[in-house]
Order: C-alpha cells, then sequence, then structure tokens
C-alpha cells in the first residue's frame, strides 16, 4: 500500500484535505494527523479491519487497547457504560486538551478496541485538524500515538510518513507537533490513578479532584 502525504496548516486544514482523511477512514484504512498532543494514528473504531489495521501499523500487542477522541461529554457518554463525577470535573478542568481518561467501556464498542479489558481510554483534542476530521464523520475515532510500538512518536508529518510509510493510506502533514503527549488517569477504580504523565502533572489532576 502507498502512503500519501498531504501538506497542510493544522490550525484550518482544507476542506479537501479533511474530506479525503474522513473518507478513507469510512473505507477502514488509518490515517497519521497532527494533533495538539503530537502525531496519531486515527482509524474507526466500529470497524474491526480497521482495528486490525492499527495494530498492524504499530506492530502492538492486541492486549494493548486503543485510545479514542470525541467531540466533548455528549459523545463521550455514548462510548462509556457509566461516568463518575469524576470524569465531569476533569473534563470540565482539562478538556479540550491532552488529558485521556479511562472509563468502563460501553457495549457498543467492539471489545478489541480495550484490549479485551473493557475499558475505554478517552480524550477531546485541541487540535483543528483532529477536530474538523470528527465533525465531517460525525464519530469517535481511534487516536493512538503515530509510531511503531516502543519507538518514540512522531513529532513531524515528514518523520511520520518515514516510519509509517507503506502501514498507513494517509499522512497529513502539519510541520512539528510540540505538544507533550497526553497524560492518561485511570478513574474506574475507587482511587484514581495517573498510568503516564504527560503535558498535565499528576498535582494538578489531584487539585482538580481533591474531594471527589
Amino acid at each position: 500500500m502507498a502512503t500519501d502525504l498531504i501538506e497542510i496548516d493544522p490550525d484550518q486544514p482544507h476542506a479537501d484535505a479533511v474530506e479525503r482523511a474522513a473518507a478513507l477512514i469510512r473505507a477502514g484504512q488509518v490515517v497519521a494527523v497532527p494533533t495538539d498532543a503530537l502525531y496519531t494514528l486515527m482509524a474507526d473504531p466500529f470497524n474491526l479491519a480497521a482495528v486490525g489495521r492499527v495494530f498492524q501499523a504499530k506492530g502492538r500487542q492486541p492486549q494493548r487497547s486503543l485510545p479514542v477522541l470525541v467531540t466533548g461529554a455528549a459523545m463521550a457518554e455514548e462510548l462509556a457504560r457509566e461516568l463518575s463525577s469524576r470524569f465531569y470535573v476533569l473534563a470540565r478542568r482539562f478538556w479540550p486538551g491532552p488529558l485521556t481518561m479511562i472509563v468502563p467501556a460501553s457495549a457498543k464498542l467492539p471489545l478489541r478496541v480495550t484490549g479485551n479489558t473493557g475499558r475505554l481510554a478517552m480524550r477531546q483534542s485541541r487540535s483543528g485538524t483532529a477536530n474538523a476530521i470528527l465533525e465531517a464523520l460525525g464519530q469517535p475515532v481511534i487516536s493512538t500515538s503515530a509510531n511503531i510500538s516502543g519507538q518514540p512518536t512522531c513529532r513531524t508529518g515528514i518523520e511520520a510518513f518515514g516510519v509509517l510509510d507503506a502501514r498507513v493510506a494517509l499522512v497529513l502533514d502539519g510541520g512539528p507537533c510540540s505538544g507533550g503527549g497526553s497524560t492518561t488517569v485511570d478513574i474506574t477504580e475507587p482511587y484514581w490513578r495517573v498510568m503516564k504523565e504527560g503535558a498535565i502533572t499528576e498535582k494538578e489532576i489531584a487539585e482538580s479532584l481533591q474531594g471527589s
């Protein structure tokens, strides 16, 4: 599979580029795009063939879950079995932004997306490109780091193209991403915990959840 490369303005991508990416995602393909937290791979979480292509592109272990991007709390509610008060506190404070929250997944989401755990990681991005694609699709998308598993996440479109050529259908090149990566917090248990610290510190989360 040949990988196409399209240069874009990451804040205001051209409608043709957005529709090209959306059409490929609808067709079950994988695309790499710039976000506010480095480059990400996008695909349709409801399409098992597309989910398999993401694992294949990254060389990712099947027991690892795949995070998704949503447009906000309303879309998150459709994907979660339940959402705690902690979710709404953190969403109000940090969304859109580089915070990924792990919640119990709804049965409508294929179990393979959750790494067979029944738990879903999701966030709302500030990225103009990511949000334009979500709007064009009208649904959530898989959003996992653009890299080969175990290697650094790609920070530029050219780097993503070099690493993922023939592994994805399209790279939208928005130049360098300066984001520090997303912080991941698990709020499924009685006690929340930070699984990976990125742009948002554990201290900021603790302050937000004080008393929750």
